[in-house]
């Protein structure tokens, strides 16, 4: 009988012991599989304009979706020009040339304004909820028509009372030379950004035009946002979403007629939640600098923002003293005009990389 407990035991010993095996093999699955999927990269997609997924001429919390991901998630996103088939057509652009979905759109959405830009979107990041900041990681840009224009009309500009009436261009671009032909003696290189790129503003704001930009990016006209870049965008409202158009071919600092070159753009964009930052304002990092942005209808206001946010970057990221941020800010950054004409005037601060080294010098 003794013999037989003893047996019993031994059974059951082995039976635990089986057990035991099988559940820390499931956990070690269970814990590399989480590993494999944390390292894995989001999602892909592709988001083309049509009048279901496009915001004409605004940003709002309450535009429906028009995609929903998840951080980490990839899109690919095609932009419209910031113009009509009318428009164009009467200013020389052949009809094979004026994409379909610009016509589509321009018949078939009448939900537009205030502003003008034909903006892609809205995203809604699953993740995404007010106080968090959205990376926007700009992946690669591309032309997706031969051509931009460039224009003004009355009253618009920074110089209005000095040219009353309207007037387009049409400039040809070259995407294998990567320059535009403003005409036979002039020609300019490309360096295509997006002109808006925001998210949803408080939703006690509602709807606001997408003209001036704000502490949700929007129409930020910063030329220094090319691929390779990225955008940090203080969240709103849940979801963010994002919305992206107004391509740039080029432009220069102050788009002072108010049109840089006007064109059509596909990016490829990758959308990251921040729960570990807070900003007042939009920021970005390019390869070689990080930027600080100002944005009021007041220059001077703009740019006294600009300095504050550089002030705050050097200290928070940089662990200087305010007082060493501000003379660092005045002998080593320097303060660009992003844009004059589009109600809220911006600024924008480069702080170079190449200021901070990783040992003291001696």
């Amino acid at each position: 009988m003794g013999g037989l407990n003893h047996l019993m035991r031994s059974l059951s010993l082995h039976r635990i012991s089986a057990w035991l095996l099988v559940i820390w093999g499931l956990a070690l699955f269970t814990s590399t599989a989480r590993g494999q999927q944390a390292a894995t990269p989001g999602n892909s997609y592709v988001l083309n304009p049509s009048p279901k997924t496009v915001a004409w001429g605004h940003y709002d919390a309450a535009t429906p979706p028009a995609l929903r991901i998840k951080s980490g998630d990839s899109v690919e996103i095609h932009t419209l020009i910031t113009s009509t088939p009318p428009r164009l057509s009467s200013a020389g652009v052949p009809p094979e040339q004026i994409e379909a979905a610009l016509r589509d759109i321009f018949t078939n959405v009448t939900n537009k304004g205030p502003g003008g830009h034909i903006l892609t979107g809205p995203i809604y990041i699953e993740e995404a909820e007010p106080g968090d900041v959205l990376e926007v990681r700009i992946k690669s840009i591309k032309l997706a028509i031969p051509y931009a224009y460039t224009a003004f009309r009355p009253g618009s500009g920074f110089l209005p009372e000095d040219f009353p009436a309207a007037r387009m261009k049409i400039i040809p671009l070259d995407e294998k030379r990567m320059v535009a032909h403003f005409n036979e003696k002039i020609v300019i290189p490309l360096h295509p950004f997006f002109g808006s790129m925001g998210v949803a503003p408080p939703e006690v704001n509602g709807r606001i035009s997408s003209g001036p930009p704000w502490i949700h990016a929007g129409n930020l006209d910063n030329k220094e946002l090319v691929a390779g870049t990225t955008l940090f965008i203080p969240v709103h409202t849940r979801g963010a979403l994002f919305q992206v158009g107004d391509g740039h071919a080029a432009q220069g600092d102050g788009e002072v007629c108010i049109t840089a070159l006007e064109t059509s753009l596909i990016g490829q964009f990758q959308f990251i939640v921040r729960k570990d930052l807070r900003l007042r304002w939009p920021r970005a990092e390019t390869p070689t600098s990080f930027i600080s942005m100002g944005i009021h209808e007041d220059l001077t206001e703009a740019t006294r923002i600009a300095v504050r946010e550089a002030i705050e970057f050097l200290a928070g990221e940089k662990k200087l003293s305010r007082e060493e941020a501000y003379m660092l800010s005045s002998v080593a950054v320097d303060f660009h005009i992003t844009q004059l004409v589009d109600g809220n005037k911006g600024v924008h601060a480069i702080i170079p990389k190449s200021i901070f080294v990783s040992e003291p010098r001696r």
